[in-house]
Parts: structure tokens; C-alpha cells; sequence
């Protein structure tokens, strides 16, 4: 497979006065085409700021400070706001966490959609309307829904409409900020079979965020973990959730439940995220990390490539 999207280095910064706080550290990563490719981690990681610098989409006070985002080769980071403007949505578009926030709650959800399409298209109102019922109809919303509020629906067809206006220029990479937080179970399997399928009939890829290591393993072909901004651990989805190298990862894995199997305690990781704004020095996971030595408080791992074929970025491994 040919590679649709490569991060080199990218370094996102939070300027604040009371320092700077580095929330994606040297992260460098690669997408192929149709692939699925999930990023884990607690909140605060740096998940979330990843994906908003593959559009662009930070304000201020965040920055780019370092690195490239190719996508087809070209630098994201070089484009004009004309280039910009045609980059997002048409190549890449984004599927936020909150499907209510992401929605206008004054403006019918057919007219988001089709104010997408015309704000993006040369194309007639009833063309872009016609598309619009289409784009429901795909992600399994009735036609007769066009005219109803964000508020009139439940939160598992919110989250399809946003779906829907991701879809709606055909993007060769959506990425998914946590899409399915704020639903109940069963319809989170229901739109990640809707969403499985539609990779299968638009050949789209996906940049999967979440904090759910389990659910990641279901539906994604590579998974990377991610911790104070660092990618800590890369490979493959079976590899990484069934056999974890990184004692961050290891802890992830250990505090989901199995459905199969004798019942276990869970452990939880003990301690707090690190702080930014004041790094140690060393590993940044050596105060919550039981197989911590004395090179790991000495000297910052690097992300290296290990026997299993995966990188992983520890210096116990």
C-alpha cells in the first residue's frame, strides 16, 4: 500500500506564561492508503492535538513549532489559506468528539449538509440536496430527517450526521476524535459496524482516537500509544493489545475487563499524568513506572525498533 499521509517530527507547543508546554513531542508517523491506524492514550496525552495539526486546525495559544505533515507528498504546513481551504474536508476531513457541539443547534441538519457541499462544490441547490438525503440514507438515517434539529435526534444519529458531513466530499483520510465517548455501548458497536463498512465501500482511511485500548484492537491495523506527548509504542493492532511491551501500555491493557476467561483484578496505573510545563528528566513515565531503573531517570528513551517488529520506546524493553 502506497502512503496517503507522513508525520516526520512534528512538535506542537502550548505557549502559556507560565512557560511552554510541549503536547506532541518529535511524533513521527505514517498512514497508508485504506489503512486504519489508532492512537491511544489518557486524556492530555496529546491525541487530540495530533489529529487537529494534520488540518491545521489549532488557534492560538498552540503552535507548530517543528516537523512536516506530508500528505501525497505535499507539506500541509506550506499551504496557503486557498490550498488550505481545499485540503480540508476534500482530502481530509474530521469526525469531532462531541456530536452536539460539532452540530449548529440553530440550522436543520440538512442544511449543514448542504451548505458543506456548496460551500465546497460547483454544483445546483437540489444537486447538493439530493447528495445531502444520499449521505443520510448511507450512514442509516431516513431522507425525512433533513428538516429535523440537532436536538430532535438521539445521540447515536448525531454522531451518524457528523459522519455523514465527514463523507460528504468522499476525503481519502477521516480522522475520529474519539467518536463514540458519549454513547452507550450498543450503539457504539452499531456505528463502528456502520463505519467498517463504509471504509469498505469508499476505501477511505481512518486515524482512530481514543482512550479505549480494547475497542481499538476491534477495528484498527496499527495501533500507537501515546504519553506526554511522546509515541511511546507502534505496531501492530494484535501485537500491541495482546502482547504489550511498554509498562504504559501494559497498564492500559490491564485495567479493561475480559468478557472471556477467569475473572482478574484490575490494576490501575498508580500516580498522575506528568506536568508540561515541568518535565523530568530522563523518561517521563519513571515516576508511575514499577520497572523503573537508574538509566531511565538519566537518560529519555528514543523509539526504537524491537525484535517483535514493533517500536517501542523503553529502556527496559
Amino acid at each position: 500500500m502506497s502512503t496517503l499521509l507522513e508525520i516526520n517530527n512534528l512538535c506542537v507547543d502550548y505557549v502559556s506564561p507560565n512557560g511552554v508546554a510541549r503536547a506532541v513531542n518529535n511524533v513521527s508517523l505514517k498512514i497508508a492508503e485504506g489503512e486504519t491506524v489508532g492512537i491511544a492514550g489518557e486524556s492530555g496525552c496529546g491525541k487530540s492535538t495530533l489529529a487537529f495539526a494534520i488540518s491545521r486546525l489549532h488557534k492560538a495559544p498552540a503552535l507548530i513549532s517543528e516537523g512536516e505533515i506530508l500528505y501525497k507528498g505535499v507539506d500541509v504546513l506550506k499551504m496557503n489559506e486557498k490550498k488550505l481551504r481545499e485540503f480540508r474536508w476534500n482530502d481530509v476531513s474530521v469526525v469531532f468528539q462531541s456530536a452536539m457541539n460539532s452540530l449548529n443547534p440553530v440550522i436543520t441538519i440538512g442544511e449543514q449538509l448542504t451548505d458543506v457541499i456548496l460551500a465546497h462544490k460547483k454544483v445546483t441547490y437540489k444537486q447538493a440536496f439530493d447528495k445531502a438525503v444520499e449521505l443520510l440514507n448511507v450512514v442509516g438515517i431516513h431522507g425525512d430527517r433533513m428538516g429535523s434539529f440537532p436536538h430532535q435526534l438521539s445521540g447515536g444519529m448525531r454522531q451518524r450526521v457528523v459522519i455523514a458531513v465527514a463523507l460528504a466530499l468522499e476525503p481519502k483520510l477521516i480522522i475520529m476524535d474519539e467518536p463514540t465517548t458519549a454513547l452507550d455501548v450498543v450503539v457504539e458497536r452499531e456505528i463502528l459496524n456502520e463505519l467498517y463498512d463504509l471504509k469498505t465501500k469508499f476505501g477511505f482511511s481512518i486515524l482512530f482516537i481514543s482512550h479505549d485500548l480494547s475497542l481499538m484492537g476491534e477495528i484498527a491495523d496499527r495501533i500507537g500509544v501515546m504519553y506526554a506527548g511522546n509515541l511511546i509504542e507502534l505496531g501492530e493492532a494484535q501485537q500491541v493489545f495482546g502482547a504489550p511491551e511498554h509498562p504504559y501500555t501494559k497498564g492500559l491493557v490491564a485495567s479493561f475487563p475480559t468478557i472471556h476467561g477467569p475473572k482478574e483484578r484490575l490494576y490501575g496505573i498508580p500516580g498522575n499524568p506528568v506536568n508540561l510545563l515541568n518535565i523530568p528528566t530522563g523518561c517521563n513515565f519513571q515516576e508511575r513506572c514499577s520497572e523503573c531503573a537508574e538509566q531511565c531517570r538519566t537518560a529519555e528513551p528514543s523509539l526504537t525498533t524491537h525484535e517483535s517488529g514493533r517500536l517501542v520506546s523503553c529502556h527496559m524493553v
